[in-house]
């Protein structure tokens, strides 16, 4: 059973282990505890030889909508970056730990939780979920993951989604070989837990090998790209539109 105080719940499934995002009453965005669980827990499964997969979702019919603008408008802009780098790196630990790992997504993925999401191997999407990347209109640059973006959907259509113009659906982002597959709302976890247990029954060294084969593929530049794209998340944290956004949620001071 979870418990409600962790941010992180835990269950197993026989072989599959389903890591929940337990911050629903902030729509399980990201702070540093969760990211520094969700590290601990992918690292911890990972050497865990009774696990073959990973399945990962969050609370209350959301998957996450990003960095929680209430925690990171406490920050400085230099903490701010990094702790956007290390949210950077948890995700690309995705790619590098042996066991698959797949993103079950109902209700909403939105900024570094659309990243987030897409950086697993697999992603399952609700038919009607929702998908955007809000951080432009926000006033700045995705700070971290265009890289992973990039892989599944190209450069063109990428720079045309960070202008978050449009919201998605989960059938938009299956259409754009974003998420590759879906199941209808409230069922998502379902599919999830049968590709998952599938993955799981594969032979693990060999599952193993093709995961690190593809992530030296495709995550040479991704580091660059992340340390890159958070030098632009600075300059423009410092604009005066981006700090419009951020004082709607920092704490009035007394």
């Amino acid at each position: 059973m979870f418990d409600a105080q962790d941010v992180v719940g835990i269950k197993a499934y026989g072989a599959v282990t389903v890591l929940t995002i337990q911050r629903g009453f902030r729509r399980n965005a990201m702070d540093q505890a969760l990211i520094d669980e969700l590290k601990a827990q992918l690292l911890k499964l990972d050497r865990d030889p009774s696990v073959g997969a990973i399945v990962l979702q969050g609370e209350n019919n959301g998957f996450c909508s990003g960095s929680d603008l209430k925690f990171i408008s406490q920050l400085s802009v230099e903490d701010m970056a990094r702790f956007e780098q290390e949210t950077g790196d948890m995700a690309r630990l995705f790619a590098f730990v042996k066991k698959p790992v797949i993103a079950a997504v109902e209700g909403f993925a939105i900024g570094g939780g659309f990243i987030l999401a897409i950086s697993c191997d697999v992603v399952v999407a609700g038919e009607q979920s929702r998908w955007s990347l809000p951080e432009v209109p926000h006033g700045w640059l995705t700070p971290w993951g265009l890289n992973a973006l990039i892989e599944r959907v190209g450069r063109v259509r990428a720079r045309n989604l960070c202008f978050c113009l449009d919201e998605l659906s989960g059938k938009d982002m299956l259409g754009m070989g974003a998420a590759d597959y879906t199941a209808p709302d409230g069922q998502v976890l379902d599919k999830a837990l049968a590709l998952a247990t599938r993955l799981a029954a594969l032979p693990r060294t060999a599952v193993a090998s093709t995961k690190r084969f593809f992530a030296n593929q495709m995550m040479p530049h991704a580091e660059v790209m992340d340390f890159e794209a958070n030098h632009f998340f600075v300059e423009n944290c410092r604009h005066p539109d981006a700090a419009s956004t951020l004082n709607k949620h920092r704490k009035p001071k007394c």
